[in-house]
C-alpha cells in the first residue's frame, strides 16, 4: 500500500468488480477519491500487434525511446544510427512513397542518420544522452563512440577505454591480446557525463568532464553482456555476465576494496540484460536459462556467496543459445537463487533478448516486457501473471494506420521473428519493437520496427458481448492458474498467507 511497486488502488477496485473507467473520470474532482493520472493509465497497455514504421536491409540490435520519448532512436548491424522524431505524426503509405536512404524504409519524420565506424562486426549497443543531444555505440571494441544527434556534423568521438590512450582504433587487437576488452553494452549516467561500459570480463567508467578513465574493474570470468546504472546518483553500478552472474558495484567504497558490494545469484545461463528501475533497489535480467528474474538490491548474496557458487556451475554443458532450442535444464534455478521473482514464457534464443521496466510516470513501473524468439512481445504485472502478449507475426505493413482500427489478420502464414528490443513511451500507451525477419544470425532478410498502440473496443476486432467473455475466460484462466500454482509458492520462503496478516476492516475512505 505504500506505493513501493506502484499505485494499487485501481487493481482494488477491479478485484470488486469497481473499475468503470467512465465512473473514474466522473469521480476525478472528488476529495474522498482523488484520481491519480497513474489509476488510469496503468490500465491502457498497448494491446495490438502493431504496424510497421521502420524497414532495414539489416538486424537492427536497439531500439528506444529517448527518456522524454520525443526521439525514437535505432542501431543497425549495417553500422547506422537512425534518430526519429517521435512528436511528428506516422504518415501511413506502401514502400513505395515511404522515406528513403540506404538499407532504410521508414513513415516516421527522420531527424538524422549517422553512418558508423565499423570496428569489428555489428554494433552491440547504443545509447541516447538525457538531453537528446548526444548519442554513443558500442562495436565490440576498445572504443565506445560518441556522436551529435541534432546537427549536420558526421564527427565521431573514440572513447578509448583500454590502457593505451591512443584514441585511433586498434583493428589488430585479437580476443586473446591482454589489451582487448571488447564494449558490448554502455551507458550515459543520469547527468549525462560519465559512461559506464562492459565488455571482455571488465567493467569501466569513463568522465566526460575530465576525459579520462575514472574505473576499470575485473568484474567476470566471461563476456559482460550487459550492465547499467541502479541509481540516478551513479554510485551504484550492476554489470551481467555470461558467467551467469550479476554484480553490484558501489563506487564509493571500490577504493578500499575491488569486491563487489554483492552478487545476484539465481540464474543457471549466461545472461542477455539488465535493466534498472531506477530507485537503487531493484533491477531485472533476461537470461539463457529462458528466465526473466527480479532482484532487489537489498537481497544480495556476499562475495562468498559467491566464491562458493561459481565452483558448481548449474548450466547445460555446450549449450549455444544462437543455435539450438532449450533442452530440459538440469537445474531450474541455482540453489543460491537470491531474485525476488520470476517470469516466464517467452525465449531467449538467437540474440541478446532485452527486457525493460514499464514507465514509471504513467504505469508506476508495475509491468515488465521483453522480446522474445518466438515473435511475440510479453508483458508481465510484477506479481507474475501475464497481462498482454503481442504477435508480431501479425503485425501490418506500412500502409496501414497504428492508431486506426485493428485490421482483420490475414490469411498468409504467420512469419518466424525473433523479437530483439522493445521500448514503451513514457507518455503514452505505445510500444515500439524491433524484430528481425529471419530467425537466426542471417541478417539478409532484415528486420522491421513496429509500433503497438493501446486501441479502445471501438477498435478491436470483437463485439462487447465478446470482449466480456474473452475477459471471463481470461480471469478464470489466471484463476485456475493461480489456484495451482498458490502451494508451490507458499512453499517458498519469504512468503506467507492470509491467515498471517491482521487484516484492517475498515472502510477505504478511512485508509
Amino acid at each position: 500500500m505504500g506505493g513501493e511497486f506502484g499505485r494499487v488502488g485501481h487493481q482494488y477496485s477491479s478485484r470488486d468488480g469497481d473499475n468503470s473507467f467512465a465512473k473514474t473520470l466522473l469521480n476525478r474532482g472528488s476529495r474522498l477519491r482523488p484520481v491519480y493520472r497513474e489509476d488510469v493509465a496503468s490500465e491502457m497497455i498497448p494491446n495490438s500487434n502493431g504496424v510497421a514504421v521502420a524497414r532495414y536491409s539489416a538486424n537492427a540490435y536497439v531500439g528506444q525511446y529517448s527518456s522524454d520519448s520525443s526521439f525514437y532512436y535505432t542501431c543497425v548491424r549495417d553500422f547506422r544510427l537512425h534518430i526519429y522524431d517521435t512528436t511528428a505524426p506516422v504518415e501511413p503509405t506502401d514502400d513505395a512513397s515511404a522515406r528513403r536512404s540506404p538499407g532504410h524504409l521508414t513513415t516516421m519524420k527522420v531527424i538524422k542518420d549517422i553512418q558508423a565506424h565499423a570496428d569489428n562486426w555489428t554494433i552491440t549497443d547504443s545509447h541516447l544522452s538525457p538531453d537528446n543531444q548526444r548519442m554513443i555505440y558500442a562495436t565490440v571494441s576498445n572504443n565506445v563512440y560518441m556522436t551529435s544527434t541534432l546537427d549536420s556534423s558526421t564527427e565521431h568521438r573514440a572513447i578509448n577505454f583500454s590502457d593505451n590512450t591512443s584514441r585511433r582504433p586498434r583493428r589488430s587487437l585479437r580476443y586473446d591480446d591482454d589489451d582487448y576488452y571488447g564494449i558490448w553494452s554502455c551507458k550515459f549516467s543520469a547527468d549525462g557525463n560519465e559512461i559506464v561500459a562492459g565488455g571482455r570480463s571488465h567493467i569501466f567508467v569513463y568522465d566526460l568532464l575530465e576525459d579520462r578513465r575514472t574505473v576499470k574493474i575485473p568484474a567476470h570470468e566471461d563476456d559482460i553482456n550487459s550492465c547499467c546504472w541502479a541509481d540516478t546518483a551513479g554510485n551504484v553500478l550492476v554489470s551481467a555476465s555470461d558467467d551467469s552472474f550479476l554484480k553490484v558495484w558501489d563506487r564509493r567504497s571500490l577504493g578500499s576494496s575491488r569486491e563487489p558490494s554483492g552478487v545476484l545469484i539465481g540464474h543457471t545461463e549466461g545472461i542477455t540484460y539488465v535493466s534498472a528501475k531506477g530507485d537503487g533497489r531493484y533491477v531485472i535480467s533476461n537470461g539463457k536459462d529462458q528466465v526473466l528474474r527480479l532482484w532487489d538490491l537489498r537481497s544480495m548474496r556476499s562475495n562468498l556467496d559467491y566464491e562458493q557458487a561459481k565452483r558448481t556451475p548449474c548450466g547445460i554443458p555446450h549449450f549455444d543459445y544462437r543455435t539450438h532450442r532449450y533442452p530440459r535444464p538440469r537445474h531450474k534455478a541455482h540453489p543460491l537463487d537470491c531474485s525476488v521473482m520470476q517470469y516466464t514464457g517467452h525465449e531467449v534464443l538467437r540474440t541478446l533478448i532485452r527486457c525493460h521496466f514499464s514507465p514509471a510516470e504513467t504505469t508506476g513501473s508495475q509491468y515488465i516486457y521483453s522480446g522474445s524468439a518466438d515473435g511475440q512481445i510479453h508483458i508481465w504485472s510484477l506479481d507474475g501473471q501475464v497481462v498482454q502478449t503481442l504477435d508480431r507475426s501479425s503485425t501490418q505493413p506500412m500502409i496501414f494506420d497504428p492508431s486506426g482500427p485493428e485490421p482483420e489478420p490475414t490469411a498468409h502464414p504467420p512469419k518466424r521473428i525473433t523479437v530483439r528490443d522493445v521500448s514503451w513511451h513514457s507518455q503514452q500507451p505505445v510500444l515500439m519493437s524491433a524484430g528481425w525477419l529471419s530467425d537466426g544470425w542471417d541478417s539478409r532478410e532484415g528486420s522491421v520496427i513496429a509500433r503497438h498502440e493501446w486501441k479502445g473496443l471501438s477498435k478491436m476486432r470483437y463485439n462487447l458481448k465478446d470482449y466480456v467473455e474473452k475477459q471471463k475466460s481470461e480471469r478464470s484462466e489466471r484463476a485456475n492458474r493461480r489456484a495451482g500454482l498458490r502451494e508451490a509458492e507458499y512453499s517458498m520462503p519469504g512468503t506467507f498467507t492470509d491467515s498471517d496478516v491482521d487484516w484492517d476492516d475498515g472502510d477505504d475512505d478511512d485508509m
